[in-house]
């Protein structure tokens, strides 16, 4: 293998067989339950990287189904969003994220800097709630749960949402152990259609864990629940802060 044909093919690990493909990536169907709640304002400051400034002592807990994703399958997430202003403008920041699926865990870290792990999430519906539940191993660490399909939602506010931008650490170390990239990046979804969004009455409930520590951001009380399908992509970001060259 050439030199050339090395730079020419060099877009993802390993080489010989990428465990994802190149871009776009369009998601068909994708489901959301959000529950957004109230957490102790320290704790937001102490997770939230500078220059990104928190707004509000609120969390937006996600389970989301992808059933038809481009070259990333089928697979559920689950993780935690906190919303963030950067330079006046105003969105979320990607605190954690757990999914059963490996090229999408490759492919979120190595191109946007998602901050994935694997887990083992879950949402679905059992008689009349909306149910989504995150595992780590043999643990049960989340619980989400909304009255199904209680109220309609507009769905143009729920695009409005999914148009802000959202904010990534993105870390890749150098041979030594030390950080090569160091960035802060950002990402925004497009091209999406809003197939239909509900609210209802919501519960979330988590559990400590030493490597899945999504209860280190607890619940003070739930503000509210939201549930809604799309179909979306997800673009390729841009860095708006790199802290190597800015130390």
């Amino acid at each position: 293998m050439t030199v050339d044909e090395i730079r020419r093919r060099a877009f993802a690990m390993p080489i010989t067989s990428p465990a994802f493909p190149p871009g776009p990536y369009r998601f068909v169907n994708r489901e959301y339950l959000i529950i957004t709640y109230r957490t102790d304002p320290e704790r937001l400051r102490a997770v939230v990287p500078e220059p990104l400034a928190v707004t509000e002592p609120v969390v937006k807990y996600e389970f989301i189904r992808m059933p038809d994703s481009t070259g990333f399958g089928d697979y559920t997430e689950s993780g935690q969003v906190i919303p963030v202003s950067f330079a006046g403008q105003h969105g979320g920041y990607v605190h954690s994220m757990f999914l059963d699926d490996y090229p999408p865990i490759a492919g979120g870290r190595e191109l946007w800097g998602f901050p994935k792990k694997s887990g083992s999430p879950r949402l679905g519906v059992a008689s009349e709630t909306l149910i989504g539940t995150l595992d780590f191993g043999p643990l049960r660490i989340a619980t989400g749960t909304m009255g199904y399909k209680h109220v309609p939602l507009a769905v143009d506010g729920i695009g409005a949402l999914l148009a802000a931008p959202n904010f990534l650490l993105k870390i890749i170390p150098h041979v030594d152990g030390t950080a090569r990239i160091c960035e802060l990046v950002r990402y925004h979804t497009v091209d999406v259609t809003v197939k239909g969004a509900w609210s209802g009455p919501g519960a979330l409930e988590l559990h400590p864990h030493a490597l899945a520590p999504v209860a280190d951001l607890p619940v003070l009380e739930v503000l509210s629940a939201s549930h809604f399908i799309c179909d979306l992509t997800l673009a390729l970001g841009d860095v708006v802060y790199d802290y190597l060259a800015s130390g």
